[in-house]
């Protein structure tokens, strides 16, 4: 077996079309696919979604942000028990993170537009990821983001071993 790299990042919504221009007007995503509602039964969607009986699928969008995977974004109706996003702390929590050519600009970018954005860019100095720059944020329904830059090679790559993929060096 093979595993050629990640592919994509599926996760929920509540509001797709607020979904959509948010990381198109706030990171430049081009929608690639609009699939909508996916029309099938309690059984489907149970034994290969694992979600409870009468939720659905009414909308299905497949975005690209920059190089690299894409976004699956998923609106569903019939949640009867809609559960808050979990925080960082949690099990299964979860965020997505955008390398950017400069988190201190984007940064700046973002709080003029009003989005939630937690205290940072922080530069790291020292140890193996000496020299990243990062700061999280939250999107309008909650999900936690991640803006990353560098300011040189990480703290890791001094010993020469494997190297994480960015979308910046594409390797």
């Amino acid at each position: 077996m093979t595993v050629l790299g990640l592919h994509h990042v599926g996760f929920t919504v509540p509001d797709m079309d607020e979904a959509v221009a948010f990381f198109t007007e706030m990171f430049g995503a081009v929608t690639i696919m609009e699939c909508g509602a996916v029309d099938v039964d309690d059984d489907f969607m149970r034994t290969r979604l694992g979600v409870p009986q009468g939720c659905r699928i009414s909308d299905q969008r497949v975005l690209q942000v920059g190089r690299g995977g894409s976004l699956e974004v998923f609106e569903y109706t019939g949640v009867n028990d809609p559960r808050p996003i979990k925080h960082n702390g949690e099990v299964g929590a979860m965020h997505i993170a955008f390398e950017v050519d400069d988190a201190f600009e984007v940064a700046g970018r973002l709080k003029a537009n009003g989005v939630d954005v937690l205290e940072g860019p922080t530069l790291i100095k020292g140890g193996p990821m000496d020299q990243l720059v990062w700061m999280y944020l939250r999107a309008p329904w909650g999900q936690y983001l991640e803006i990353v830059s560098s300011n040189g090679p990480l703290g890791y790559e001094a010993d020469g071993g494997p190297k994480l993929w960015t979308p910046s060096v594409g390797h």
